[in-house]
């Protein structure tokens, strides 16, 4: 079976387009459940009817999509164990890619059903943190949990957990802004019954509306576009494990560039050598776990992976004159040797700024060749989630307009938490960091509420909170039982 130009085995074609189908089925799930909550406002406020308020946000989340940078994707993608995703086709890479994919699904449908706001964030988040300590019990690891990056599932559950806090109180604040601005009092009232809004007032919220379901689109977009680029890179390395459009320029420059970097490093540590490529990789693979410690070794291990680097593209015009392995082995080494020196620099372990600055600069210049996502995948990722936006929104948009205050929502409400669901998700997209549309949203109305003095209904936000609560443990446990599942079926079956 021939598949994006590569000669598979039948079980690796029909596991390719099954784990394809799977991430695609994530996202449209992803869609229907978080997106909605960009279309509760003007559905509930019959700004728009709902057939067109679906089809108009599915549009410009596939708009975000197109237009994402990718930093988000593989912002998620560093919280797995560096072995899986290096290793992405053996039997655990395969187990991890549908542990991951069925916990989010099994979890996303479960919340929606019951019509509770829940993050799909949270959830593959949880999901991967339960792959990465199931991983390390089966691999027989020094360390229980090692394999987890915890230093960016902290920054990431930091974002996650403060994002709410922002929506609650900047929303409070920008109503109560409006109501000291704005003396219109047509803003401030409960939707007529099946009438729309004034036009001004139905423009805003058409305008909230847009912008949450860009920012959706450019963040939330990203974790499937992760996903599909994990499956892709460990099924058909031969198409994906680089950026086979790098032009001749960019690999001249890299050549040079690893050269000259790997006689800094060496500079480092003095006397130490590396008994080979493999050994290099280890002692990095070993730095980049949660006990990993920056030693000569470390520096060491990064100059013979660099001078690899350059032996590998030396004289290379372009990256589609190396054959599989050595794509597999550039792809091993510019991983390894990137969030090495990330982790270096933010460990501050080069003191020189001019150190700082070269090595930087060839991080990025390495994540270039390793951290793209071709435009197809964009647009399967866009079009998953824009047409699982037109499906399902009842539920959640019920939820929204009349289950979180006392009193039914107002326009400028809508307005306000929208206004600040879009601007906090488009600063997490800017930073990379992956945010919950619904937790900002939901806690959006929840602080309108309480800044207009309507009440909150208290059943209704222990049921969230109760979601938002349970999805992290949940899917963790979620994830690492069906990755411990998935490794011994496929271990009796003989993939390793």
């Amino acid at each position: 079976m021939e598949l994006f130009g590569q000669t598979l085995s039948m079980g690796s074609g029909i596991f390719l387009i099954l784990a394809l189908a799977m991430a695609l089925s994530f996202e449209f799930v992803n869609g229907f459940h978080d997106t909605a909550n960009a279309v509760a406002t003007v559905i509930y406020t019959h700004a728009l009817k709902p057939w067109i308020a679906v089809i108009w946000s599915g549009i410009w989340n596939l708009i975000g999509v197109l237009t994402s940078s990718g930093a988000v994707a593989f912002g998620v993608l560093a919280l797995l164990p560096v072995e899986l995703v290096l290793n992405v086709g053996s039997g655990a890479g395969f187990a991890m890619v549908f542990a991951l994919l069925l916990s989010a699904i099994i979890w996303n449908l479960g919340t929606w059903y019951l019509g509770l706001p829940a993050s799909s964030s949270h959830t593959l988040i949880g999901a991967i943190m339960g792959v990465g300590l199931a991983n390390s019990w089966v691999s027989g690891a020094k360390e229980f949990g090692e394999g987890v990056n915890w230093a960016k599932a902290t920054e990431v559950g930091i974002s996650l957990l403060v994002s709410p806090m922002v929506g609650f109180f900047s929303a409070a604040l920008l109503l109560l802004l409006c109501k000291a601005l704005i003396k219109n009092q047509a803003l401030y009232s409960a939707p007529d019954k099946d009438k729309p809004p004034p036009p001004l007032i139905r423009g805003l919220l058409v305008l909230t509306c847009t912008g949450v379901s860009f920012a959706h689109g450019s963040n939330d977009g990203q974790k499937g576009m992760g996903l599909i680029m994990l499956i892709l890179v460990g099924i058909v390395p031969l198409s994906f494990a680089v950026d086979l459009g790098t032009s001749p320029a960019a690999i001249t420059e890299l050549a040079t560039t690893t050269q000259a970097i790997s006689f800094q490093m060496d500079r480092h540590a003095p006397g130490v050598a590396m008994g080979g490529y493999q050994i290099a990789a280890t002692e990095l693979s070993d730095y980049l776990k949660t006990s990993g410690k920056a030693t000569d070794r470390t520096f060491a291990a990064i100059g013979t992976k660099c001078r690899e680097i350059s032996e590998i593209l030396t004289g290379k015009k372009s990256l589609g004159e190396l054959n599989e392995d050595n794509r597999r082995i550039l792809r091993s080494d510019l991983y390894l040797t990137s969030e090495a020196l990330g982790k270096l620099i933010k460990q501050k372990k080069l003191e020189d700024p001019a150190e700082q600055k070269s090595t930087a600069s060839l991080k990025s210049h390495m994540d270039k060749l390793t951290k793209f996502i071709p435009y197809w995948v964009k647009v399967a990722v866009a079009l998953a989630l824009g047409l699982g936006t037109m499906i399902g929104w009842e539920r959640i948009v019920v939820t929204v307009g009349e289950k979180i205050g006392k009193e039914h929502l107002t326009y400028a409400q809508g307005a306000s938490a929208e206004l600040v669901a879009m601007s906090t998700i488009l600063a997490a997209d800017h930073l990379g960091l992956p945010v919950s549309t619904t937790h900002v949203l939901s806690s959006g109305i929840a602080g309108t509420m309480a800044a207009n003095r309507s009440g909150l209904q208290m059943d209704t936000l222990r049921n969230l909170l109760l979601a938002w609560v349970l999805t992290l443990p949940v899917c963790v446990l979620l994830g690492a039982g069906l990755f411990a599942f998935g490794f011994n079926v496929l271990l009796k079956m003989g993939v390793k």
